[in-house]
């Protein structure tokens, strides 16, 4: 009998022909393909929860419907490679015994209030700066660096303090996985977007599932193990910093090579319909708000294990308790933040997703 590939079994590895490589260096290969992916259709999509957690009117809705569409299909195709035995999350952290709940609160609130002084997520942030936004380039360098130092350095002992209280992590209903799909239709229905829009993110959610599977099933190898991982940027940004300063000493990772081909692929995107376009700081204190709001999506990110990314997508589409509950956190701190924003600011809460160019003109941020 044809022998089948199962999880964790080291001949699957060799059976795509990638015997000639170490299981790490295929890795990055494939974040670079994956990040690649990932940047061309989130260029094109404007792929943003914040715009459909604070986004008013019709914009609003349709950046949502997008982003459920993508969830959609993330949990649904990793649930499927789940219930197919292909990969398992047995032992992923996603899926510990115990939930650090201030931790996980404590660190979306921070990270949602970030993404709304920086007028957008990592993810978004790291399409923005493929695409010329010298904004987003520096918030990104200051979030990789306040992730870092919440991982490693200055700030760990804070991250352990929260991180010890914890609770007995209940499981998720199967059904769940349906709530996703659900939502999707409805605002689907509601905001109408287009297919040319609906369509890519239909596929921006398969390279959850694909992630998944690549790291978890077909460059597994049992005597050379990597991460199981798929989509994230908070950890994936902070290793491309230390990697950038210490790549003698440090070798990369899937992350890095994930963050390297968002950048090729959003910017050749740009580049092709004439989005492309260098954009600056207005002034200083527009230039404090930013740096502010990339040191809390920094810290943040690591708190509460991922961003709307890595906890959204990726981490929501195991069915994990912690990572719906970050998500949580995340778009209830947006939700505040833009509020308590506008009252300072003494403009409406609609104004802070104005438009500030046509769909085929450089984005800002």
């Amino acid at each position: 009998m044809e022998h089948i590939p199962k999880f964790g079994d080291v001949k699957m590895f060799e059976t795509f022909g990638f015997e000639t490589l170490t299981p790490r260096t295929a890795s990055i290969l494939f974040g670079l393909g994956l990040g690649a992916a990932f940047g061309i259709l989130a260029e094109v999509t404007r792929f943003c929860l914040r715009r459909g957690v604070i986004g008013a009117g019709i914009e609003g809705r349709q950046a949502l419907a997008v982003w459920l569409t993508a969830l959609a299909v993330a949990v649904i195709g990793t649930q499927g490679a789940v219930w197919a035995g292909w990969i398992s999350f047995a032992d992923h952290r996603f899926h510990a015994p115990t939930l650090p709940i201030l931790s996980l609160v404590v660190g979306g609130l921070m990270f949602g209030a970030g993404m709304v002084l920086t007028r957008g997520c990592l993810s978004r942030l790291v399409v923005l700066g493929s695409s010329g936004n010298l904004r987003a380039i520096v918030v990104l360098g200051v979030a990789a660096l306040a992730a870092l130092a919440t991982m490693k350095g200055v700030f760990a002992p804070l991250r352990n303090s929260l991180g010890a209280v914890e609770f007995a992590a209940p499981s998720l209903p199967a059904l769940g996985a349906l709530l996703p799909l659900v939502l999707a239709a409805v605002f689907i229905a509601q905001a109408r977007p287009k297919l040319r829009v609906l369509v890519p993110a239909v596929l921006l959610g398969a390279l959850v599932p694909l992630g998944w599977l690549g790291t978890g099933l077909v460059l597994m190898d049992e005597f050379d193990p990597i991460a199981v991982e798929s989509l994230s940027f908070t950890a994936p940004l902070a290793d491309t910093l230390f990697w950038t300063a210490a790549a003698s000493a440090v070798g990369g990772n899937f992350g890095t090579g994930l963050i390297g081909g968002v950048i090729a692929g959003a910017a050749l995107s740009a580049l092709i319909a004439g989005r492309f376009a260098w954009q600056g700081f207005d002034g200083a204190g527009q230039m404090g708000r930013y740096l502010s709001g990339g040191v809390l999506m920094g810290m943040g990110g690591v708190l509460a294990g991922g961003c709307t990314v890595g906890a959204g997508l990726s981490g929501v589409a195991t069915l994990s308790t912690s990572a719906v509950i970050a998500l949580l956190a995340i778009i209830a701190g947006a939700w505040v933040a833009a509020r308590v924003d506008a009252r300072v600011s003494g403009r409406a809460t609609s104004e802070f997703d104005a438009p500030t160019a046509t769909p085929e003109a450089p984005q800002a941020a």
